[in-house]
């Protein structure tokens, strides 16, 4: 990574902005890996968050995920024509659509999660497993201690 501008010691200090710089980084090699397959990072994470979670209303999968209403729908406009979810009536709620992912939908999810992965590891070449683990494991334990009403006003 021979292109990474030199940051200022002072803001290198500050551990929320090196995660910060580091996530900027993160989200463009996956961004860049999953274009070819005509994926963006919200389509990743709505076929992941229907694989995981299983079929969910538009608005409860777009407060699932922190995504706008706007941008949700720009994402379904994507997905639906590509047959990679179906939305439909809600067995619970006949008045309510739901959507799910389709079986090509994961099989487009597995093929988008190995590009992540493969990001992932070019992003993280500087540490050895032990350290991916540990920093892993670190940054699970801190999102998982985010209040929300604190973290995002």
């Amino acid at each position: 990574m021979s292109d990474v501008p030199q940051l200022p010691p002072s803001l290198l200090g500050i551990t929320a902005f090196v995660l910060s710089k580091t996530g900027q980084a993160g989200r463009r090699a996956v961004a860049d890996r999953l274009e070819p397959l005509g994926l963006g990072l919200w389509h990743l994470a709505v076929l992941a968050a229907l694989a995981d979670f299983g079929p969910a209303s538009q608005r409860d999968l777009g407060r699932r995920l922190g995504i706008d209403p706007s941008d949700l729908v720009a994402v379904m406009d994507a997905l639906l024509p590509r047959r990679l979810v179906e939305r439909g009536r809600d067995p619970a709620d006949r008045r309510r659509y739901s959507v799910r992912i389709s079986d090509e939908g994961r099989r487009a999810l597995a093929e988008a999660v190995r590009s992540a992965r493969d990001a992932h590891e070019a992003i993280l070449a500087a540490l050895d497993p032990d350290e991916r683990r540990t920093l892993h494991h670190l940054l699970r334990k801190a999102y998982a201690g985010l209040d929300a009403r604190a973290a995002y006003p």
